[in-house]
């Protein structure tokens, strides 16, 4: 991966907005098969979207998770939902145990609940039913994910070639350097209900078996692995009543494990994690601190780390690295502009927080990137100019930094 060896690159955390035309052609394809062209709406689509990253003045792009299907733009989930159209093994359940669900995990009574009993939902009930308040994001029983009914078995290799096929012929055309996919976590792809596998571990490390399939895919094919894992972070806020920090840290170690196990061997220089508390528009009151997450995030076997540090929740927790020692060769992603804003970060303070985190761990291990994903978060106008204040934002503090 690249670091910021003379100024302060520039990336973003993989979702950016769909256009209209591929909202619809994937809207579409949910009624049935794909539109009369789509492969190659689909591959203009990336190339117009990563030549306009490069415009935009963004570094190491991606192909804005256009291959993962999104009908809609607003969409919170995309990002690990497309893994359902590539696994066997799954089937949909009439029942709604995926959202309310109650899974014995580890140690002790602590239990993983499912996405009806957050904490932060129980805290804002009335503010999270208000479809005014600006965090409502639907009935979720409306839309159910799928059961693990049988042995889980990877089947998007078409899937996958044609996302790698798409970007590498991107970033040939428009002349980026470097380019990146992203792709799910056992952790965060077994947050379904398992109706087959006889434990939670043999569960996880089913999913690890097959996205190693996925990961193996876009490193092989010379671009960088980007691994999408909130469920690291955010299964703290399903955990009822809250866990001790030492709790869990012991209830994540299996989902750190397994995705180690899915990882070996892979070149860790290749591999940056994206870690997040969820970005739904929420108020995040029971979000588990950085300083409690950092060192859990740090065992993960990754050359580069994207977290979130640009939302008034975690802004401030910058100051971890004051105290965390960075491992050495190793890159972090702060995002130093949100998602979970429509207000548009001004460049010098985008500059202020990415000259911070530089002080930190020093500045060429430094890139300045975005909280989460901005397609399907916020309007697609609004994310592009939060892209260009990114920019701008790097050039200031690399004036700076570099003198």
């Amino acid at each position: 991966m690249r670091s910021s060896s003379d100024r302060i690159l520039t990336t973003h955390a993989g979702s950016l907005p769909r256009t209209p035309e591929l909202l619809a052609a994937n809207a579409a394809r949910q009624t049935g098969e794909a539109p009369a062209g789509f492969a190659d709406l689909l591959a203009g689509e990336v190339t117009d979207l990563v030549r306009r990253q490069v415009e935009a003045g963004i570094d190491v792009v991606g192909d804005g998770e256009y291959g993962k299907a999104m009908s809609s733009p607003v969409d919170y989930g995309a990002w690990w939902s497309y893994s359902f159209q590539r696994t066997g093994g799954l089937e949909i359940i009439d029942d709604a145990s995926w959202a309310t669900a109650d899974v014995q995990s580890a140690p002790g009574d602590t239990r993983l609940t499912g996405f009806l009993h957050r904490r932060d939902r129980a805290l804002f009930a009335d503010a999270y039913a208000d479809p005014t308040s600006g965090i409502f994001t639907g009935d979720p029983k409306a839309s159910p994910f799928p059961s693990c009914t049988g042995p889980l078995t990877y089947t998007g290799q078409d899937a996958i070639a044609a996302d790698i096929a798409n970007l590498t012929a991107a970033l040939e055309r428009t002349g980026a350097e470097e380019g990146f996919l992203t792709a799910l976590s056992p952790g965060s792809a077994s947050r379904i209900t398992n109706r087959y596998y006889a434990s939670e571990e043999e569960f996880v490390y089913a999913w690890a078996d097959v996205l190693r399939e996925e990961y193996r895919a876009i490193i092989d094919a010379g671009l960088v692995l980007q691994i999408d894992d909130p469920s690291i972070a955010e299964n703290f806020d399903q955990i009822t009543p809250e866990p001790s920090v030492e709790d869990y840290a012991a209830f994540t170690r299996l989902r750190v494990e397994a995705l180690n196990y899915a990882l070996r061997d892979l070149p860790e220089d290749r591999i940056r994690f994206h870690l997040c508390w969820g970005s739904w528009h929420g108020p995040h009151t029971t979000d588990i601190a950085m300083a409690d997450i950092v060192s859990t995030m740090l065992q993960i076997n990754a050359g580069a780390y994207s977290f979130e540090a640009g939302n008034v929740r975690h802004e401030h927790e910058w100051k971890v690295w004051q105290d965390v020692e960075l491992p050495e060769g190793k890159l972090i992603l702060p995002g130093v502009v949100s998602h979970a804003t429509n207000v548009v970060e001004h460049p010098e303070l985008v500059a202020d927080r990415i000259e911070r985190f530089a002080a930190g761990v020093g500045r060429e291990r430094v890139v300045a990137s975005t909280d989460c994903g901005l397609g399907g978060r916020i309007h697609p106008q609004i994310a592009w100019a939060k892209l260009e204040t990114l920019a701008q934002g790097a050039r200031i503090a690399s004036e700076r930094l570099w003198g």
